[in-house]
């Protein structure tokens, strides 16, 4: 596509934003609309040009992205009055990036088909301070090829690559459904870790550099633990996003007649966290819940995590960038291998049980990892896609970079019961986990 095609851009928060300066950089012509004027300021003042209605800011543009929160905003973007849709000619092509309803995405396309538009579903992985920011993310695309060929150059101006899943609508938000309940189930569990290690008198930053250098390593505990030791939660996504995400999960997983014990538990601590906080608090304001359940803090004292979504909304990420094999990107001070903190004042009790932790965290990545494959098989999915579409997730771990030479342990949870954790310490999700996992151990034995 001509780079100087107009795009237009619905939806200027926090992931839309960083996506609109990627086009504005790459020499695109961008108009941008979004329910609060005062959320496009800075995207105007790079150079969008900014348009009262969803109708006029799609006319006279060959792309129209959405970038919204919940699936209803997206219905009322496309379809509600002064809808986008009204404003689009025939030939154009809508884009939504937004984790929806894949329904929801369908009954818009149906509407733009009788118009002669193109629609593409084309959810995106990596939040903002680890993709949207600088370019890294990857795009999960559903919907008309024709669509997909005209536009594949947009996208990839936004991100770092674009998979084309499949014609049909709804393959693509599996994708990203799936490689979002490896982010959700490492989230929690990660939590309650930590949790269990401070209540046994492990330090924090030794436990984190434990499980980096370990088979417990996720990009979750790599990229995340930051957010909950500085208490800022990560303000790059709001936890309504991640309470929708994990509903939309397990509704998929009824539709497509698929078990997933694991992720239900999961979506039960979410929908819990929902209850309890406000819905525009960080995603990682999960770990307040065990937090407070347990009259404890996970704070590494003076640190400040390194993202200007963190504590310090000043931060400037480093322009160093480390590559691995795959071609993925991270930036300074992430590195690409981890070295095992030194054993100094640290008992042989509490090394045993950083192991064991450790190893029940690969575990539960391993059965949450089955459960994703299951969801894309259910829907049609090929392993290649499904393992390929993870790899350049937000959901990998080092469990799935080394699945072929990874052998579980079900005997885990035996040994990890047999430490006599302290009974007064609540870690309600990994208790669960553990009770399915154990039963489920048991009957493949019988």
């Amino acid at each position: 596509m001509n780079k100087m095609n107009r795009v237009c851009f619905i939806g200027t928060g926090a992931m839309g934003r960083p996506m609109i300066f990627k086009l504005l950089e790459k020499g695109y012509s961008v108009n941008v609309y979004d329910k609060y004027k005062q959320a496009a300021e800075t995207v105007v003042a790079a150079g969008a040009r900014w348009v009262d209605t969803p109708k006029e800011a799609t006319r006279n543009c060959d792309v129209v992205i959405t970038c919204l929160p919940l699936p209803h905003h997206v219905l009322e973007n496309m379809l509600g009055e002064n809808g986008a849709i009204e404003g689009m000619q025939a030939g154009t092509t809508w884009i939504d990036t937004s984790t929806t309803d894949y329904h929801n995405t369908k009954h818009i396309a149906d509407v733009a088909a009788e118009r002669g538009i193109y629609s593409l579903e084309a959810p995106l992985s990596n939040l903002s301070h680890m993709g949207v920011d600088f370019g890294n993310v990857s795009f999960y695309v559903s919907g008309d090829r024709r669509g997909y060929d005209l536009s594949k150059d947009v996208l990839e101006a936004m991100g770092q690559i674009s998979f084309f899943v499949d014609e049909n609508i709804g393959k693509a938000q599996t994708v990203k459904l799936l490689t979002n309940s490896l982010f959700y189930a490492a989230a929690i569990v990660l939590s309650e870790v930590f949790i269990i290690a401070q209540a046994h008198g492990i330090g924090l930053k030794w436990m984190w550099e434990f499980i980096l250098a370990s088979k417990g390593y996720s990009c979750v505990a790599e990229q995340f633990s930051p957010f909950i030791f500085d208490g800022s939660y990560d303000r790059s996504c709001t936890l309504e996003i991640t309470v929708k995400d994990t509903d939309l999960t397990v509704k998929l997983a009824d539709e497509l007649n698929v078990a997933i014990p694991i992720g239900r538990i999961v979506e039960e601590r979410y929908r819990q966290a929902g209850q309890q906080y406000d819905s525009q608090v960080g995603h990682m304001t999960i770990s307040k819940l065990v937090e407070e359940e347990n009259n404890l803090e996970l704070r590494i004292p003076g640190y400040t995590a390194p993202s200007r979504y963190g504590a310090n909304p000043n931060y400037v990420r480093s322009d160093v960038l480390v590559t691995d094999k795959y071609g993925r990107v991270k930036p300074f001070p992430y590195q690409l291998h981890y070295e095992k903190p030194p054993i100094v004042n640290i008992d042989t009790g509490s090394v045993e049980l950083a192991e064991l932790l450790t190893e029940l965290m690969a575990y539960v990545n391993y059965v949450v990892l089955q459960e994703a494959y299951k969801l894309g098989k259910n829907m049609g999915l090929s392993l290649d896609l499904v393992t390929e579409t993870i790899r350049w997730s937000c959901g990998k771990s080092w469990v799935f970079d080394n699945h072929q030479s990874y052998q579980p342990n079900p005997g885990i949870i035996c040994q990890v019961k047999q430490m006599n954790l302290d009974i007064n310490l609540k870690i309600p999700s990994l208790m669960k986990m553990m009770a399915v996992l154990e039963a489920s151990a048991q009957q493949e034995v019988a």
